[in-house]
């Protein structure tokens, strides 16, 4: 089980103005649900919550990573997404009383944001933006969803992480980036192994496509190269 700490009101308001769910709200509003937060830290390792458990909260990241993964009848991982501070899990409970369908485990000491879901529910109501930027979430991992999906079905394992690491490029905004999860993480996320995600990094580096300058951080070199592959 994850320690729950007490924290002063400004730990909160981050935790609430980082998520964007919450951070077009005006001060008093932000106020008003940081009153029904409370605060759980997790060491690394810990599972947040498993598949089974019931789904009555929303959780939002504060500090540290959370990954979102299923397992299959045989044990084996299938990793869904990675939580960075800001992004949250659970939302399915703010519609109806269920189950999860998946485990949340902390990946480095990690601190979450826990709002009951009577409590939000009321917030949904009184602030209608709220819900509007939940089913803006929903649509965005609909999507990515849809296209890993057909990405496993359509294409080769290569051009699954050339797509991906020109992805990163697109969110980090630069050429230049650090994995934002270990080989055995990513090759999960990719449906492949880790001594193939190191194969084929080095079969890209080789091309001249990607620079490795350390064990995560990545150089791409030719952009164009990779949306080719």
């Amino acid at each position: 089980m994850g320690l729950e700490v007490e924290h002063t009101c400004n730990h909160h308001n981050q935790c609430i103005s980082i998520v964007p769910i919450f951070n077009h709200l005006n001060q008093d509003q932000m106020d008003e649900i940081m009153s029904k937060v409370r605060s759980v830290s997790f060491k690394k390792g810990e599972v947040i919550y498993h598949s089974g458990d019931e789904s009555d909260s929303l959780y939002i990241v504060n500090n540290g990573k959370i990954k979102i993964y299923r397992l299959s009848e045989t044990g084996k991982e299938q990793l869904l997404r990675i939580l960075s501070p800001g992004d949250f899990t659970g939302e399915l409970a703010l519609f109806k009383q269920s189950t999860h369908e998946a485990y949340a485990e902390a990946l480095v000491d990690t601190t979450v944001c826990i709002i009951k879901r009577p409590d939000l529910q009321q917030f949904l109501l009184k602030y209608p933006s709220i819900s509007v930027r939940i089913l803006n979430e929903f649509s965005n991992r609909l999507e990515q969803s849809e296209k890993q999906t057909t990405r496993f079905a359509t294409e080769s394992v290569e051009t699954r992480i050339a797509l991906y690491l020109a992805e990163c490029v697109e969110d980090e905004d630069h050429y230049e980036f650090t994995l934002p999860m270990n080989k055995k993480d990513l090759a999960s996320y990719l449906g492949t192994t880790p001594e193939t995600i190191s194969r084929k990094l080095t079969d890209l580096e080789t091309k001249g496509l990607i620079k490795q300058k350390t064990h995560k951080r990545i150089e791409v070199k030719e952009l164009d190269g990779l949306l080719l592959i």
